[in-house]
């Protein structure tokens, strides 16, 4: 299954309404994510599933790196095919 790792790096104060409009948003995806705020050089870990790699970047891309706020994001996306070693 299609997974990506999504860092991002917040204003500062703003981890938790970003973690909730994060959750709001992928409630309506066909996606399974789990979310957590972290400390180091990045804010928020996010992780994402979903059976369509194109819909994951899609998603990525166009919702989640578009909420106000986020400073920047760095994805990795898992390689598939290592996934289950």
């Amino acid at each position: 299954m299609p997974t990506a790792y999504v860092l991002l790096n917040s204003d500062l104060g703003s981890d938790e309404s970003i973690i909730n409009e994060v959750k709001q948003i992928l409630a309506e995806e066909d996606v399974t994510f789990e979310v957590q705020g972290v400390y180091g050089v990045y804010d928020i870990v996010l992780k994402l599933s979903s059976g369509d790699s194109e819909n994951l970047r899609a998603i990525i891309t166009n919702k989640v790196r578009k909420i106000s706020k986020v400073q920047s994001t760095l994805t990795m996306m898992v390689i598939e095919e290592q996934e289950n070693l």
